[in-house]
């Protein structure tokens, strides 16, 4: 049985925090289907081309699936397969145009950064001297690192839901998708914000786990020796397990997020009840 989400009936836009802890939710009640098919997504990775269509468009089948339970109409894998399986390619059109997007954006910024780091430099040095150099290169790294990630978070919030639409609704192709991301979260961007961040605090520990720590074991260990490659291989299935377990979460998440967008632009309902304190056990 599904786990009840909430009313469909009422208009009740969510917090940053009720939006991370339906994604949760989400996760948590549905976790071996979810799970298994992030399995096969990243599995398919592996393949060029085809497969990271693939891999796009079982993003955006977990997504349906979420968005399906949160509305009160739920599938089976099959039916919305049937569903997403057609619009494979649309699937990998929105990922590559978000991500270039994503990588000319953040090109642009660092180039932008360098330039406004050596005008600091140039500016603090000539005012303080020798010793200016040193705190105008250390303000510089700072001020560019915070404006590209705030920038870059700004824009990603724009783009988050981006695949949703294509897996959700009808008669729309991957450039509308990403167009109908951008005109949902244009009055949100700053509450998208706060739930990516939250979300990526979430999710950090057991990625720092998984694909960090063993990343860091690489680094004073010499490339072509036996030791290398054992590690080299924990470290890529630590990374292969951490996107299988963080995946799900992060589309279930875009779920709720699209849910509640078009609540507050299109008066959808949903209003999030606590589960049945068995659910907990």
């Amino acid at each position: 049985m599904s786990e009840n989400f909430g009313s469909p009936s009422q208009i009740q836009p969510l917090s940053i925090g009720n939006v991370v802890s339906a994604a949760v939710r989400l996760y948590r009640s549905h976790l071996n289907t979810y799970l298994k098919l992030a399995a096969i997504a990243h599995l398919w990775v592996l393949v060029p081309i085809y497969g990271w269509a693939k891999y796009a468009a079982i993003s955006g089948l977990i997504s349906r699936l979420a968005f399906g339970e949160l509305i009160y109409q739920p599938e089976t894998v099959q039916a919305a397969r049937s569903h997403v399986n057609p619009r494979l390619w649309s699937f990998l059109r929105v990922g590559f145009q978000v991500g270039i997007s994503l990588f000319v954006i953040y090109f642009g910024l660092a180039i932008l950064g360098g330039i406004a780091g050596a005008l600091l430099g140039i500016v603090l040095g000539g005012i303080l001297g020798t010793a200016g150099v040193v705190v105008a290169t250390t303000l510089a790294i700072i001020l560019m690192v915070v404006i590209v990630l705030l920038a870059l978070t700004w824009f990603y919030s724009r783009w988050v839901v981006a695949e949703v639409p294509l897996a959700v609704e009808e008669n729309i192709n991957g450039s509308e998708s990403v167009a109908r991301s951008w005109e949902l979260t244009k009055a949100s961007v700053l509450r998208i914000q706060g739930v990516v961040l939250v979300a990526f605090f979430v999710t950090l520990p057991l990625m720092f786990v998984l694909n960090y720590i063993p990343s860091l074991f690489l680094i004073k260990l010499e490339q072509g020796t036996l030791i290398y490659g054992i590690v080299y291989f924990i470290s890529w299935i630590g990374s292969l397990v951490g996107g299988v377990l963080v995946m799900p979460f992060w589309q279930a998440l875009k779920a709720v997020l699209y849910l509640d967008l078009r609540t507050r632009r299109e008066g959808l309902g949903l209003q999030l009840r606590e589960p049945p304190s068995q659910d907990f056990r």
